[in-house]
């Protein structure tokens, strides 16, 4: 183990920045192995240590922010194994792992993720986070996920508006059932609620986060369906995600922005490079 982590300190900076590169694109760890030559095991402690750095980089950079349309859901993962395959005396990490984001719909800025158990402790600690880097009154939107009531109370009291939007989907049946199994189903009904203050009925909307969910399973490898590339340990998968949301706020341009969220938000003046993240992130 010590020879690895050495490994990964004095690999060329050129290696770092195609490893890191790769990765954030979606690769797998193997895949990259196979192009650079790198060994999977340096490449694995390369990530998680350049993702570590990147969780830091946002949480430095995240604070005194102005978001005006915040929306909130979460995406579905697993460590280990799933859920219905865990034993009684599994480390408890192991199973579902659900990663809780948020995403100014004007800027398209991720302000704040939290990766654990799709519960009220996960949600309130997300939502505590996301309010702390605040300093406007913002109007969220959600999904029907009822611990984000309590969340957005405990962290905002009155000072949000907050509205949910419960979407219900019908049943795939027929001749074309299995071509759609792994196709969303289609919305078969849409209610809009307000729940705190006074939001604007029209901007309650979970498109722009469901969007961003789309991406994050495109790049981030352990996330993307009937893929092997699931993460085995709880600190790896959290160092993915935090590598791969850094990318997506400071280096990767956006389609319908032509520039970096981080740049729409005037957090920066221009365009990272991957070697800047790494070496930020260092």
């Amino acid at each position: 183990m010590y020879y690895i982590l050495c490994m990964a300190n004095i690999l060329p900076k050129d290696k770092q920045i195609a490893v890191i590169s790769m990765l954030a694109e979606g690769s797998s760890i193997r895949a990259v192995e196979r192009i650079t030559g790198v060994n999977r095991n340096t490449i694995m402690n390369l990530g998680v240590r350049v993702g570590q750095g990147c969780a830091k980089i946002m949480d430095a950079k995240m604070r005194d922010l102005t978001c005006h349309v915040l929306q909130f859901d979460e995406i579905w993962g697993f460590i280990g194994k799933k859920e219905k395959h865990r034993m009684i005396n599994d480390d408890p990490t192991l199973g579902d792992v659900w990663t809780f984001c948020a995403i100014d719909a004007e800027t398209k800025l991720v302000p704040a993720f939290r990766v654990g158990k799709r519960d009220r402790v996960t949600a309130n600690t997300f939502v505590s986070d996301v309010a702390s880097r605040l300093k406007n009154r913002p109007q969220i939107s959600s999904d029907g996920m009822r611990a984000y009531v309590e969340a957005v109370e405990n962290a905002f009291g009155m000072n949000v508006d907050f509205g949910m939007i419960i979407k219900s989907y019908g049943i795939d049946k027929g001749e074309h059932h299995q071509e759609r199994r792994y196709s969303a189903p289609e919305v078969t009904s849409m209610e809009k609620m307000a729940i705190v203050g006074h939001p604007e009925m029209d901007l309650i909307s979970t498109s722009h986060i469901e969007r961003l969910n789309g991406t994050t399973r495109l790049h981030m490898r352990r996330l993307t369906r009937l893929t092997y590339a699931f993460s085995k340990k709880f600190e790896n998968f959290e160092a993915a995600a935090a590598l791969h949301f850094a990318y997506y706020n400071f280096v990767r341009s956006h389609g319908s922005l032509k520039m970096t969220p981080a740049m729409r938000a005037g957090i920066e003046k221009s365009f990272w490079t991957v070697g800047d993240l790494v070496e930020a992130a260092s």
